[in-house]
């Protein structure tokens, strides 16, 4: 198998980045975090974004995101520039960020509220919110609060909030990096099934190989920080939908994951540095 490195998506895109860099001013004086950041993502793709630490890929997610303004370049979301936050993005942290005196459904029904509140009305916002949680899972929880369920089911309510306000990108970062393994496997299992039942456009930050190479149509490795950038764009040609047990055995993805951890740790292998 020959390994595809392409930046190339298909002509439907849905975002479009354009030499974004972003610069935080310290005591020391500027930190360059990203510089000459250029990518596109089609619509219904699936891209990750992986590096070592310090290498950009939360403050890259966040400019999407709109909770950070580059300094430099433009991001466009089907064409019109990002200006801040709103409901076409729908963001998943790692902590899933659930107003803990509320129940499932009222957690979700926040968003919901936020986006179609002033068109539907409250039966129909209610169905849309219940809709989400049965989408992933949750429909037996509704009335039950954050603290009354595991992790792996407040992780499942955030994506259905996230999801529940039909967002034209998904933002994940990290989602499932504070859950067990086998907790993450389900959940992993979980996202591929709801994003092609729902044809999302995803874009996540991860730190593992694995999980990067079973979800992705296309993963983004950047190089070290400061000041980095996009070094390879993998695309991961593996038919859908994809079982993790066959994936396993299957020689494409033993060469996709072998040229991610190339570029990790052979070309851009890392150092820490003391603090």
């Amino acid at each position: 198998m020959t390994v595809n490195i392409s930046p190339t998506v298909n002509t439907r895109r849905t975002l479009r980045i354009e030499g974004a860099g972003m610069v935080f001013p310290t005591r020391r004086g500027p930190f360059v975090a990203l510089r000459d950041i250029h990518l596109e993502v089609g619509r219904g793709e699936f891209v990750t974004l992986i590096g070592h630490s310090g290498c950009g890929k939360s403050t890259l997610l966040n400019l999407v995101a709109g909770l950070t303004t580059p300094t430099s370049g433009v991001l466009l979301l089907e064409e019109r520039e990002l200006k801040g936050p709103g409901p076409d993005r729908g963001v998943v942290f790692q902590n899933h960020s659930l107003l803990p005196w509320l129940s499932c459904l009222d957690n979700v029904l926040l968003a919901v509220e936020r986006v179609f509140g002033e068109r539907e009305t409250r039966p129909q916002l209610r169905q849309r919110a219940l809709a989400a949680l049965e989408l992933v899972g949750m429909g037996h929880a509704v009335a039950k609060r954050p603290h009354e369920i595991s992790g792996g089911m407040k992780q499942r309510v955030g994506i259905a909030r996230a999801l529940a306000m039909e967002p034209k990108m998904l933002l994940m970062d990290e989602p499932f990096g504070a859950l067990d393994a086998l907790t993450r496997a389900r959940l992993q299992d979980e996202l591929m099934r709801i994003v092609t039942t729902t044809g999302a456009t995803v874009m996540m930050v991860t730190h593992d190989v694995d999980e990067a190479v079973l979800l992705s149509d296309r993963i983004v490795m950047m190089t070290n920080g400061p000041a980095a950038t996009i070094g390879e764009v993998l695309r991961v040609d593996l038919p859908r939908p994809r079982d993790r047990v066959e994936m396993a055995e299957n020689r494409d993805y033993a060469q996709y994951r072998k040229a991610v951890i190339d570029f990790l740790y052979t070309r851009h292998s890392h150092v820490e540095r003391a603090a």
